[in-house]
Formats: structure tokens, sequence, C-alpha cells
């Protein structure tokens, strides 16, 4: 299977819509548990394409495997920073996938002028936390509690991404 990342495109919106419910549906990984009702999705998925904010698909053999976005926090004191999410089916992790997505999301990012990223994960993740250490972040606290999934809390991680060269 050859991989290959590319930036979000129409042609995409189907395929992901499934790969979000697969990965939502793991109850695990996502604030979701179960993607939305597609015409939510779809509107969704053309609001980022219509507005241009990072967000790559990642294909295998040109089919969509998962994703990595860079949203915009809410506020006018938060215009500079955004919130990162990411996926990818359970095929298609352990490939490297996840840093190939991160790095062509964050430098779109960092390009349109952003200059801090932020995420949570939970504790009990830390395949996930050790990618996004390598990928820079830093761990800045924990969300106790962040988490409420089939009556059972977790806490997050709450990490951050800095550009070196902001001022």
């Amino acid at each position: 299977m050859t991989p290959r990342i590319a930036p979000l495109d129409e042609l995409h919106f189907d395929a992901l819509c499934g790969v979000l419910d697969v990965v939502a549906r793991e109850k695990r990984y996502l604030a979701l548990t179960q993607a939305p009702p597609v015409d939510e999705a779809l509107a969704f998925l053309r609001s980022i394409v219509d507005r241009d904010h990072p967000h790559f698909v990642a294909l295998l053999d040109d089919r969509v495997v998962g994703w990595c976005d860079i949203l915009p926090a809410f506020g006018d004191a938060r215009r500079h920073l955004g919130v990162l999410g990411i996926g990818l089916a359970p095929e298609a992790r352990h490939r490297g996938l996840g840093a190939l997505l991160m790095r062509a999301t964050i430098a779109k990012a960092w390009d349109q002028g952003l200059t801090r990223i932020e995420l949570t994960v939970r504790t009990d993740n830390d395949n996930a936390r050790a990618l996004y250490e390598r990928m820079g972040f830093e761990h800045e606290g924990i969300k106790r509690r962040g988490f409420l999934v089939d009556g059972i809390y977790h806490d997050l991680h709450a990490m951050a991404l800095l550009r070196k060269d902001a001022a």
C-alpha cells in the first residue's frame, strides 16, 4: 500500500465521514462517539475547504484512512491559535501516517499565521501522546474528568506547540 498525504478535497468527503465514524465509535480517541449526521458532517467539511483551514487526509492506495486538521479557536483574542484534531482508521495506525499528516497540517497553520496549536489527548493514550511529544508539543497540564464515555471519566493531557519564530 502506497501512503499519500493530500489536502482535503470534496472528493474525500464521503470516505472521510466513514473513517470519522469508525474512529468515533471506538470511544477512545475523539470527543465524538459517532459521526454526526451526514448532512451536518458534509456542511462542516465544505466550510473547512471554503475557509482554507489546514486539513489533510491520509490515503492508502487512494483510500481515505485518516485526517488531521487545525481549526480556529473561538474569540478575537485567540485568533493566533488553532486546535488540532487527528484520527486514523485502525488499519492505518503505526505506519508513520500520523506524523506525516501533522507535519503537513502544522506547516499550513504556520503559513497562515497561527503561532500556537493546542490539543488534548486522553491520559491513557500513550501512543498519541508520544507522537505529539515527538512533533514538539509540550505538556501544559491535566484536564481532570475531561471526557465522560459510557459513564466513565477520563483525564486529558493539555498540550501545545508554539511557533518558534513568533514574538
